[in-house]
């Protein structure tokens, strides 16, 4: 009966965890104004003379260029893609703040879900040894026994 109960408590807290991954996710998607889809954009690309920062935080002008740039193709019907798009064919993949997920670039995505995925395996799997070493039974006569000199020293 406490396996049972442990498994409906784990399969909560996934259910749990995954319906907070969908909701941290989803965002607003209702429609944005081009204030908004600007700074959006700005925010994902750097500044092309100030690496530090992206395009939307600094005050250079070649940022503030960007984001004229940025204001324009949005006026012109361009998706946020595009945009971005266009900025990588002026300036390279350098101007992007987020590495693209494919190739080489994957891994910087990938590496680290594979790291603590196995670390949360190999936390399981010592939790279900230390479970597995601690129910051997009751504890026998000889087990008192050895208790009994134990605290009689």
């Amino acid at each position: 009966m406490r396996a049972r109960a442990q498994r409906v408590s784990w399969v909560v807290l996934g259910a749990v965890f995954v319906f907070a991954l969908v909701v941290g996710t989803a965002g607003d998607r209702a429609p944005r104004t081009e204030t908004e889809r600007v700074r959006a954009v700005a925010s994902s690309v750097r500044c092309p003379t100030c690496r530090g920062l992206s395009a939307a935080e600094s005050d250079a002008r070649a940022a503030q260029a960007v984001r004229d740039e940025i204001r324009d193709r949005i006026r012109a019907g361009e998706s946020d893609a595009e945009i971005r798009a266009y900025l990588v064919s002026r300036y390279g993949e350098d101007i992007l703040l987020k590495p693209r997920a494919s190739g080489i670039a994957a891994l910087v995505w990938v590496l680290p879900v594979v790291a603590v995925a196995l670390g949360l395996s190999g936390v399981a799997a010592a939790f279900r040894s230390w479970r597995r070493q601690r129910a051997t039974g009751p504890p026998t006569d000889e087990d008192r026994a050895l208790v009994d000199a134990a605290l009689s020293r």
